[in-house]
């Protein structure tokens, strides 16, 4: 496939242009004019780019990319090292960072819900961050924690009465700790997101709203992993998600 009808396919389908974002959405760094194998994974680290050159990948898609807002703007050290490695092994690299999270089908809260067998039934937010699932039966919370660490095969921190009930559960993958105060205003039951702050904790306590930290790169792997399927059978590219283990 043609680099550029795969990154012009890619912005029609993602539509980048609508999100103010934190990176630029897209293809970030340019190389084989024809991509035959994509590999996908969370984050561009070199781990991750040795693995997709080892893989003969032409392309590697990812949700964390490069060029982040208020980064220092000179090419050196890591960046540097980075960027020479796709550079010289001529390996395209795709990013999609807000776009991806909000994706109706094949974004991370989308497919982080159909991973932990939660239906959306409605969002709390206009951009499709914030979902929110009702429950035909009430669970407790401990309850809700050990299905999240049992399908994301993590140790969930998680703030709140363990046998409180749960009814309504909102969600928000990676660094969304702070969508907690829409969830509270909502009086959701629990919020699940990947990371947790300092406030997090009193903003839980207080409002009684619990609240689950689930991991960033764990509730992450899925929409980048569901869009190279994607790719592969619609243009019958070869796809591989190599997932480079992170704790948080």
């Amino acid at each position: 496939m043609e680099l550029k009808a795969l990154n012009h396919y890619l912005s029609a389908l993602l539509q980048p242009e609508g999100f103010s974002d934190y990176c630029p959405n897209g293809l970030q760094v340019e190389g084989k004019a024809d991509v035959n194998k994509i590999v996908t994974g969370v984050t561009a680290s070199m781990a991750l780019l040795e693995q997709a050159q080892a893989a003969n990948a032409d392309a590697v898609l990812v949700h964390h990319g490069y060029f982040w807002r208020g980064e220092a703007q000179v090419v050196t050290g890591i960046k540097m090292r980075r960027l020479k490695f796709l550079l010289d092994h001529q390996i395209n690299l795709f990013a999609y960072h807000l776009p991806l999270d909000a994706h109706p089908e094949l974004g991370n809260n989308v497919m982080l819900g159909n991973v932990l067998g939660l239906n959306i039934d409605d969002w709390l937010d206009d951009k499709h961050m914030i979902a929110l699932s009702r429950l035909q039966k009430p669970k407790t919370l401990q309850a809700v924690a050990d299905i999240v660490n049992n399908k994301l095969n993590r140790e969930a921190q998680v703030i709140g009465d363990a046998e409180q009930a749960v009814e309504t559960v909102a969600w928000c993958t990676g660094a969304a700790q702070g969508y907690i105060e829409q969830a509270i205003a909502h009086e959701v039951d629990v919020f699940i997101s990947g990371e947790i702050s300092e406030p997090t904790v009193h903003l839980s306590r207080e409002s009684g709203t619990a609240y689950i930290a689930a991991g960033h790169h764990a509730t992450e792997r899925y929409g980048i992993q569901a869009l190279g399927e994607h790719l592969a059978s619609k243009f019958d590219l070869a796809h591989e998600f190599i997932d480079v283990d992170n704790p948080v």
